[in-house]
């Protein structure tokens, strides 16, 4: 047994997923034999998509007209499109439950829930589609939302995408200039919003951030507010969403749209420039997200699905999909650390999580602090994801022996351009140390050398899809010549996509990333993947996180680490030559960098992500252009003015 492996679903959990029932679905109907190969399954996939795509609305009861035209054949790939000629309702296949169960658990920093029932998340999506009507939206119509993650949040999609208006939201924690940098681009008629919301023990108001968008965006038109705790004091100016939920009439009716009518804008970093907008159809990301959570992550109807994230990364959107499963989802608003970071399992013990969504930097955080879970029932605990970035091997072997050793432990990797994951894991397969476990099902993933070759073995290179896939943009927004959305996916290799992850195949037939591309390291022009990197600095108890990047020099580049030191410890010339010595021999003498470092704290995206990019900026002595997408502007002065860099 290799020495990496960790978990396996036994015979039982295997027969009773729905990946295999799928698998029976397909055998009955004579389209493909009855197998529990994965590999099989995914290149029969990938040989026969219309086939897959077509099934799987079938077999996943995906409300709506299918149609015949399951893919288009142009050679563009950006042209092919599904479902041609099916028409959906994306809310009215979220909305297939109406009991008295409930839907949607909220819970907030402070202690305040609140919960939805099924039937009355029905009723008042209803209600609020049925105002945006009266009040003059039109399909295609931008609906713009300033929103913590609440219920609110997820009502106002719904009433949205049921009208046939375009959603879009930003979370909170994105600053007065970050929200118009976005909204902006997208001219949207209604924001809905809320009074206020807090964050590591602090309450933060919204009203007067609110003010100042409507002087700065002046397509909008109305404001819908919402109360974070069932308050309800704010100006009269703005429209209260409690109000029309109390007197609005229900508007039942759910027009089909076509399969790529657009559903939502969603936005890149925008860690070099103004955010590129991405929209993304109703159907692509309807079929996609609930094939990732149906067949890879085994939701069923009425498991508890938990995702920490916010209104402003992409898995809030993953998250809301589960409610075509007939999930219930929970939702928490607030810092996963305050008061303490036990918050979320207390969450998952109270609410009998059946799936738990964390980032990679949480969970090595929770390894860091030697964080045990034995304290917490997590019996209903059947799934962990993880996204954001890549685990790192050793928390990978942490969480069987820390948080619960028979659980389906899946790394996931995608993204806002594809709305869902192009890696993800699946209950056939092994689940081994420090990978992902494979390509998504109908999703034609191959690694690529610089020349645009497959490789065939296992050296990395660059990770590419071959063929179309329904969850691709529709389109980016103010582009329509596509000369935005072609440079972003399409000049590195012709008609081919090209993701941006600089990643490995294994022997197993699973994953590694490695890091962004354009994060890669190239000293004396050998490519080096920033994770590998990391995966030898973070296993010192010393070390809480760090920042690995290329500084020019001396006609080369030069590997620069920063280290930000855990609490207690201190940085000295052993620990540097510790580290050093470490990279050395795990890695090789090319791994090691010429300097290393002490940093006060390290520059993150608003979900989390490293922004290895800003700190290769500064120390080559150029200025960033966009601060809002970074959650610490304040730590980038340390890297802008530091000296001893020559």
């Amino acid at each position: 047994m290799n020495e990496d492996f960790l978990w396996q679903a036994n015979k039982d959990e295997v027969e009773k997923s729905n990946l295999y029932s799928f698998c029976k679905y397909l055998d009955k109907k004579k389209i493909f034999p009855l197998t529990t190969n994965y590999q099989e399954l995914w290149k029969w996939s990938n040989q026969e998509p219309d086939i897959f795509w077509s099934e799987f609305w079938d077999f996943a009861n995906i409300k709506g007209t299918k149609g015949k035209k399951i893919i288009s054949k142009n050679k563009e790939f950006l042209d092919r499109r599904f479902f041609e000629d099916s028409k959906i309702n994306f809310a009215q296949n979220l909305l297939s439950k109406q009991t008295n169960e409930v839907a949607i658990h909220f819970r907030g920093e402070n202690g305040f829930e609140k919960a939805i029932t099924w039937k009355k998340l029905y009723t008042d999506v209803c209600k609020l589609s049925n105002f945006f009507k009266r009040n003059g939206l039109n399909k295609n119509d931008r609906v713009a939302a300033y929103l913590p993650n609440n219920i609110e949040a997820i009502i106002g999609l719904l009433a949205s995408s049921k009208n046939g208006h375009i959603w879009s939201s930003c979370s909170p924690d994105f600053g007065i200039q970050g929200v118009v940098d976005r909204f902006l681009q997208i001219t949207p008629k209604v924001l809905i919003t809320c009074d206020y919301y807090y964050y590591n023990g602090k309450k933060v108001n919204l009203i007067e951030r609110t003010h100042s968008l409507l002087k700065l965006i002046p397509s909008i038109e109305q404001v819908i507010i919402c109360s974070y705790e069932d308050i309800n004091i704010f100006p009269k100016t703005f429209v209260s969403f409690d109000k029309i939920i109390k007197e609005e009439l229900m508007d039942e009716t759910f027009e089909e749209f076509e399969f790529n009518h657009p559903l939502y804008i969603l936005y890149s970093s925008g860690t070099t420039g103004v955010p590129k907008c991405i929209v993304h159809g109703a159907g692509g990301s309807l079929i996609q997200q609930k094939k990732e959570l149906f067949l890879h992550c085994d939701v069923k109807e009425n498991d508890n699905i938990f995702y920490f994230t916010t209104t402003g990364w992409m898995m809030w959107n993953w998250l809301v999909a589960s409610l075509s499963c007939g999930a219930s989802i929970k939702l928490y608003d607030g810092s996963p650390f305050y008061p303490n970071h036990e918050v979320l399992f207390k969450y998952c013990d109270e609410h009998k999580f059946s799936l738990l969504g964390l980032s990679a930097k949480y969970i090595d955080f929770l390894k860091k602090n030697n964080f045990s879970a034995a304290s917490y029932n997590l019996d209903n605990l059947k799934v962990i994801t993880s996204t954001g970035s890549p685990l790192m091997k050793e928390s990978w072997e942490y969480v069987y022996k820390n948080i619960k050793s028979d659980v389906f432990l899946s790394s996931i990797s995608g993204g806002t351009d594809v709305v869902g994951c192009l890696v993800i894991g699946n209950l056939f397969g092994k689940v081994f140390a420090g990978e992902i476990q494979g390509a998504a099902l109908a999703i034609d993933v191959d690694v690529f050398d610089d020349k645009g070759l497959s490789i065939n073995n296992l050296d990395k290179g660059e990770l590419v899809v071959k063929q179309s896939f329904p969850s691709m943009p529709v389109q980016f927004w103010n582009d329509p010549d596509r000369k935005k959305i072609k440079a972003a996916y399409f000049n590195k290799y012709p008609n081919i996509w090209h993701h941006g992850d600089y990643v490995q195949k294994t022997s197993n037939a699973g994953f590694v990333i490695q890091g962004r591309s354009d994060a890669t390291l190239k000293p004396g022009g050998v490519r080096i993947g920033t994770a590998e990197i990391y995966r030898q600095v973070e296993s010192f108890d010393e070390i809480a996180e760090s920042v690995v990047v290329g500084q020019n020099f001396d006609d080369d580049v030069r590997i620069v680490l920063f280290v930000k030191m855990n609490t207690k410890y201190f940085f000295t010339e052993t620990l540097k030559q510790k580290i050093k010595n470490t990279i050395k021999n795990n890695c090789s003498p090319r791994h090691v960098p010429a300097l290393i470092l002490e940093c006060p704290d390290i520059p993150r995206t608003k979900s989390g992500k490293i922004v290895e990019i800003a700190v290769r900026t500064l120390i080559n002595g150029e200025e960033i252009n966009n601060l809002e997408s970074i959650a610490n502007p304040e730590c980038l002065e340390f890297y802008r003015k530091i000296k001893n860099l020559n």
